[in-house]
């Protein structure tokens, strides 16, 4: 080989070279451009019934367009589950990917904190590239991790404040003038506007503190349906038949609010103490609220349910509103094609269903997640999936969409085939439910379950023990315990059988002895708890 030729080898190998090294650096930069930007609206509380999407009772009345975007430009979700239906233990479990007792967050009361220093998915984004933001409620007790810039609800024991609320702002306190749903939504955009590097993804979790109880809407909703009455839901004078120890051994009846929550004005000159209690009158059984001693129990309580419901659904109009802000900013900014934009809530809640108020038990209202999900780079318009899905598949779903490898320790599976429309025959067909905060708040025997697509059953275990069945396509409103009907005999030995298996899947296979320790355990408050309704 001649040297003229053998140079002309050598240059082609090192071109060849260096175009394979600029593709590859190329292919990178493309990659790494495309990696979605992630918004995570959660509001407290904000049952699916309560969207117009889902469909309800309120749909003439109470609209919610902004939300509804989401499921006309992407999906909505019919099968999304808590594993426990409370606040903080559901928040854990979406951070962690894990459940209760593996996170070790298992309740509200006496739950003490959440351990700052396991895994997140906040962090592990953080780790790999983007920035993230925190603003709204938090309610876990320890300093957030993982967050480039938070701002969280630290008045109330971290339950925050609806009128000049207190919060944490990257470890200073500070407190703000106006209206906490706006104001949460505020500062969540102007550090999209302003606070973040252009050049680099983001997670943003937009944490809204409302529908919370005690349900204070902004002043241009409060008299809002002022001259109108409500429809009562089906179910909203469940007698609890064939469920007495159960659902009818409750403190979140109407017979349960409190004066704070009716909105009763209190007489003048108390001391602030004296206005707690007086505040707090209806807390404790046998204490009944009456605005007028003249109505009848029966009217008293449809007095309530109206009061509550009306306050909850203007709660929720600002929750909209300020969504479609979001969405709005996006639109403007070109960034809506390449966002996964998830509004969910911490769990489900009722609105009058049995009568009641509040969350806690397996039973449809309160296990399901309103689940609403926009990504137009890889979801459908106007799609829904109704797979069996539960709050500690989120983290490993954002991080797939980000292109990041859930850990090992994650219990829960990324369903972002799901909603791209790819539904592997794999999926999960049940899922495992555990609650365990007992008797303080609301008196709920804790209980664990299983669910598939038409079945559930449920022990109750702390101080009875009662199984309940149900079967939803017949009993969707699930007033007829069916655990001793013949009928399904094979079926609930097969659900007990599968139950077991879940428990051992999930290492939450304790005795009830253990099970009950944990309900009795008092892991200590959130930090600067002062009472106030969970």
């Amino acid at each position: 080989m001649n040297k003229k030729n053998y140079t002309k080898i050598v240059f082609s190998l090192l071109f060849t070279v260096v175009l394979a090294s600029c593709g590859t650096k190329a292919t990178e930069k493309k990659e790494n451009s495309v990696r979605p930007n992630i918004i995570y609206i959660m509001a407290d509380d904000h049952a699916a019934q309560a969207i117009t999407a889902y469909g309800g009772i309120y749909d003439e009345y109470a609209q919610t367009p902004n939300i509804d975007r989401l499921a006309n430009e992407g999906m909505l979700m019919n099968n999304v589950f808590c594993t426990n239906a409370i606040c903080g233990p559901s928040r854990a479990a979406i951070l962690t990917g894990k459940y209760s007792h593996k996170n070790g967050y298992y309740k509200n009361e006496s739950g003490g904190q959440f351990n700052p220093n396991q895994w997140t998915f906040p962090e592990e984004l953080q780790k790999n590239g983007y920035q993230t933001a925190l603003f709204g409620k938090w309610h876990l007790g320890s300093e957030p991790r993982g967050f480039d810039y938070f701002k969280f609800h630290e008045g109330g024991g971290q339950q925050g404040f609806y009128w000049n609320p207190v919060y944490n702002e990257n470890g200073k306190t500070v407190t703000e003038k106006g209206y906490a749903t706006n104001l949460t939504a505020n500062f969540a955009l102007e550090w999209l506007e302003s606070a973040k590097d252009k050049n680099k993804p983001f997670c943003l979790l937009l944490q809204f503190k409302a529908p919370h109880r005690n349900w204070e809407p902004d002043t241009k909703y409060v008299d809002l349906w002022e001259d109108i009455e409500m429809p009562y839901p089906e179910t909203f004078n469940d007698d609890y038949k064939t469920r007495e120890k159960t659902a009818g051994d409750t403190d979140m009846t109407m017979d349960d609010f409190n004066r704070k929550d009716m909105k009763l004005t209190p007489p003048k000159g108390l001391t602030p103490k004296e206005l707690g209690e007086w505040n707090r009158y209806g807390n404790k059984r046998g204490e009944v609220v009456y605005p007028d001693k003249n109505l009848t129990p029966e009217e008293n309580r449809r007095w309530k349910y109206q009061t509550y419901i009306k306050d909850y659904l203007a709660c929720i109009k600002s929750v909209d509103d300020n969504v479609g802000r979001v969405l709005d900013f996006l639109d403007k900014n070109g960034l809506t094609e390449n966002t996964l934009v998830i509004y969910t809530a911490d769990q489900g809640f009722y609105l009058g269903e049995h009568g009641w108020f509040d969350k806690r038990f397996m039973y449809e209202e309160s296990l399901r997640m309103p689940f609403l999900v926009r990504y137009p780079a890889k979801i459908k318009a106007g799609s829904k999936n109704s797979d069996i899905v539960t709050n500690i598949d989120f983290a490993p779903t954002i991080l797939e969409a980000a292109g990041i490898a859930k850990p090992d320790e994650v219990q829960g599976d990324s369903f972002l085939k799901n909603l791209e429309g790819e539904t592997s025959g794999e999926w999960q067909k049940s899922m495992y439910y555990h609650y365990y905060e007992f008797p303080f708040w609301h008196h709920v025997q804790p209980h664990f379950g299983i669910r598939n697509s038409r079945y559930k059953l449920i022990h109750y275990y702390y101080n009875v023990d009662v199984w309940e069945f149900f079967d939803l396509e017949k009993d969707p409103n699930e007033l007829n315990n069916a655990i001793r009907n013949p009928e399904y005999a094979e079926t609930i030995a097969s659900m007990k059988k599968e139950l077991k298996e879940l428990q051992g899947k999930y290492n939450d296979d304790k005795s009830l002895d253990e099970m009950r320790a944990i309900t009795d355990t008092d892991f200590g408050k959130v930090s600067n708890y002062k009472g106030g309704e969970h």
